[in-house]
């Protein structure tokens, strides 16, 4: 099947540079409205079957346009929602977010027994979100899943089999950016596309946000 992960618009903790990962979390920002409204034009040569969103409000805000457009429910995975920041909710500082991404990071490499403070590890992480991954594979030919900056770009690093782990770190994932797969549960999962952009393109993409979640991780 072709797997379209597909982070939510731009939120206020995107411009902000905040980890802001708590349920239900925040709506969208004005321009990410124009960005979730851009989707279904982009996507539209693409024979979307399945729409699957995580519990985090963004997701179901940007999912709705490509969902009206389609005809097609919005489904609700348990498990796609953003990795829980832990103590370190809602901090914007640069230590905060470099423990962030590095904890993060290290579970796509492999080192799922690091833990994020105050929060969960690698394996609750891998755990919850292949389950719902393996879900949207079971029921459809070609699903649009949409999550989060930092669970999609992880799961790539663990998942993708034909680019090194690294690859996720050292590439930014913009709001409403694609990656595209193809593959199965069973069978791995090959990495199509990769793109920095918002779907709709450069006059969508907000080059002043701090956005730590997209960004890429400095060191890697």
């Amino acid at each position: 099947m072709r797997l379209l992960l597909i982070r939510h618009g731009q939120t206020p903790g995107n411009v902000l540079g905040r980890l802001d990962t708590a349920h239900p979390g925040p709506g969208l920002t004005d321009l990410g409205l124009r960005q979730a409204a851009a989707i279904p034009d982009a996507l539209r040569s693409e024979p979307i079957d399945a729409i699957f969103v995580s519990t985090l409000i963004r997701t179901h805000l940007t999912a709705q346009p490509l969902a009206a457009d389609r005809g097609l429910e919005l489904r609700v995975g348990t498990g796609l929602h953003e990795i829980e920041a832990g103590s370190i909710e809602g901090l914007r500082d640069r230590a905060s977010v470099r423990t962030y991404l590095e904890t993060v990071m290290a579970w796509g490499t492999g080192n799922l027994n690091k833990r994020m403070p105050g929060a969960d590890d690698g394996h609750g992480f891998f755990r919850r979100f292949d389950a719902d991954i393996a879900l949207a594979a079971a029921d459809s030919e070609v699903a649009a899943v949409f999550s989060h900056g930092a669970a999609i770009r992880v799961w790539t690093a663990a998942r993708a089999q034909n680019v090194p782990a690294s690859f996720a770190g050292e590439h930014e994932l913009d709001n409403t950016g694609v990656v595209e797969f193809i593959g199965s549960p069973e069978e791995g999962w090959t990495l199509l596309s990769w793109a920095g952009l918002p779907v709709g393109g450069m006059a969508l993409a907000d080059l002043g946000a701090a956005d730590p979640l997209g960004d890429p991780l400095p060191g890697v």
